[in-house]
């Protein structure tokens, strides 16, 4: 059987070839292999980590190597970047084992002649200080620190300016904290958090969104009984603060039009206390049935799944006192969560805007006068935030006014409009993820 380090550099070597997401190939290998838990952890770390910092690993290659980086095999490189991550990276692995189990992994896969050339690069780097390079170019200095591509350091700092360039990139790199919704209409966050203290979790009830809580070294959480047992889903703070932005009431009738896997969804009905209606759509079937599952486990009644097309008006769904449109985005919020997300080209995203109007367009006929429509995303970019927003406002401002977000939100750190109605969150190791909020009010 392959041992970790193995493993990871066949998951990485397949991730070029594929467009798979990294957290189910890991999960997956992980499964089949007879690895210790310890080894897992180690796998889990070290293939995150080479993803993460792809961009500075390469730059050291390129720094200590006589062969160009776009030369080098691809099984090479994978090795060369797993060993200079453990040097750089990982304290509990001394540098002489980084070095020589590289050279070990060049006999896994059969490139023998590969091994001076490995041993050679990983040892250049650790004589000298294993030193980042450094450039007079700021935008490229940082994209090699923090391991971000220089079109998006350049379009954070353009659009968000210096000092939340510097937070987006230190959260980028840091593990996202693991945050829970309490369900409400279960048990207290109170007594929530008392049992899984008792169960050996470290946990605090966050001041950041209510009844969240924030967990430490959990391990599989789902395969404790609090989590059968319903008493909570895992979700985001800042997803938690976007489903208080709605205000959600008892007896109202709310949609969620791109909802799977749910989680906002299953914050609305509690904080509905399950009285009234949430009607959930996605575009594929096999997602809604996602929403299914987790509203069942958690002992709501009021959501109802369907596949829907959140860009294609459907007569047969009724007026909402409030619709959310959590629509498709580039996802550059989230990429301490997903890093394969950086790596993508800016071209990649051009289209996102026109999808995301047109998702928003079709979703304002839903609301009845006086109801809300809440526009959110989980990236960070201008285009497709604030010019969404604006641009359906200019469009539909005889119908629709900006509407003021409650205080939780206006108070919340991140950058909010003069007005109120729109926030931007940046992403922070004692908060939620990179998003934005747009809300509206219908008035005719």
């Amino acid at each position: 059987m392959k041992n970790a380090r193995q493993i990871v550099l066949n998951l990485l070597v397949q991730m070029n070839k594929t467009t798979g997401y990294s957290n189910i190939m890991l999960d997956k290998k992980l499964e089949e292999s007879n690895l210790s838990r310890q080894d897992k952890s180690f796998a889990t770390a070290l293939f995150y980590g080479v993803i993460e910092r792809r961009i500075t690993l390469d730059a050291v290659i390129a720094a200590h190597s006589n062969i160009n980086i776009k030369k080098i095999s691809p099984d090479v490189l994978q090795i060369l970047r797993i060993g200079i991550y453990q040097i750089l990276y990982m304290d509990s692995v001394p540098d002489s084992a980084a070095v020589n189990e590289s050279v070990k992994l060049a006999e896994f896969v059969r490139k023998i002649k590969a091994k001076g050339y490995i041993n050679a690069v990983l040892r250049s780097f650790i004589r000298d200080g294993k030193e980042l390079p450094t450039s007079g170019n700021e935008a490229q200095s940082l994209s090699v620190e923090y391991s971000c591509p220089e079109w998006l350091v350049e379009k954070w700092q353009s659009e968000y300016g210096q000092g939340n360039l510097d937070r987006i990139l230190t959260a980028s790199i840091t593990v996202p904290p693991i945050a829970i919704r309490t369900n409400t209409i279960k048990i207290s966050t109170q007594e929530l958090h008392s049992q899984i203290n008792a169960a050996g979790i470290k946990a605090a009830i966050s001041p950041l969104a209510p009844d969240s809580i924030i967990l430490e070294g959990s391990g599989s959480i789902q395969s404790n009984d609090i989590y059968k047992h319903g008493f909570f889903h895992v979700q985001d703070i800042s997803a938690q603060l976007c489903c208080h932005a709605l205000s959600p009431k008892s007896g109202e009738t709310i949609l969620d039009l791109c909802s799977a896997p749910g989680g906002k969804a299953f914050t609305i009905a509690q904080l509905m206390n399950d009285e009234g209606s949430v009607l959930a759509f996605d575009l594929h079937r096999n997602r809604t049935r996602l929403i299914e599952q987790g509203a069942k486990r958690l002992g709501i009644k009021i959501i109802k799944a369907s596949q829907g097309d959140a860009k294609v008006f459907n007569e047969n769904i009724p007026l909402a006192d409030g619709v959310i449109c959590d629509v498709p985005c580039s996802g550059l919020g989230i990429i301490r969560r997903k890093p394969e997300i950086k790596y993508k080209n800016s071209d990649d995203f051009a289209k996102m805007p026109e999808i995301q109007l047109d998702i928003l367009c079709n979703a304002a006929k839903y609301v009845k006068v006086g109801g809300v429509l809440l526009y959110t995303t989980c990236t960070l970019s201008r285009a497709e935030n604030d010019n969404v927003a604006d641009t359906f406002y200019n469009a539909h401002n005889e119908n629709f006014s900006r509407m003021p977000l409650p205080e939780l939100l206006i108070n919340s750190d991140g950058e909010t409009s003069h007005d109120g109605s729109v926030k931007t969150l940046f992403p922070d190791i004692n908060g939620g993820d990179g998003f934005f909020i747009a809300a509206f009010r219908r008035v005719k």
